[in-house]
């Protein structure tokens, strides 16, 4: 059984969805609304102890973006994805860098890693834009 999220822990998630960095926030537009694939992702998404930069409940799935800090805390970032990888989430990372010089193609990244061909539907300016996308992702055969 699942540990229910504490409201400390939503509270911590919040904060942190209002700080996203720029390779984040850029990310962030590519995935929110169900633009990809049409798999629902949420961002600083918490997974006690720890909090997702994105996760897909659906296909239990983590995306992390490792900005440069990321080179001095590589044995606290394998021992935070084996935790993860331990309570069932598939991890995938990508630089900073990757994200900021072509979010494109780690969105066909992430399509990929999860078995979708990739096609991507902006939304529209109008709405949640949750009833305005629609899936043009395909199972690759």
């Amino acid at each position: 059984m699942a540990k229910r999220t504490s409201r400390f822990e939503i509270q911590r998630a919040r904060s942190l969805r209002r700080k996203l960095t720029p390779s984040e926030r850029l990310l962030w537009n590519a995935l929110r609304a169900s633009q990809l694939c049409n798999l629902k992702f949420r961002k600083q998404h918490p997974i006690p102890p720890f909090y997702a930069d994105f996760a897909c409940a659906g296909k239990k799935l983590v995306v992390e973006i490792d900005g440069d800090y990321h080179d001095h805390v590589g044995e606290e970032d394998l021992s935070r994805e084996a935790f993860l990888r331990g309570l069932g989430w598939d991890v995938i990372r990508f630089s900073d860098k990757d994200v900021i010089e072509d979010v494109e193609a780690v969105a066909r990244g992430i399509a990929k890693h999860v078995g979708l061909e990739y096609e991507f539907r902006k939304r529209k300016g109008t709405g949640s834009g949750m009833d305005n996308v629609k899936s043009l992702c395909k199972r690759k055969k």
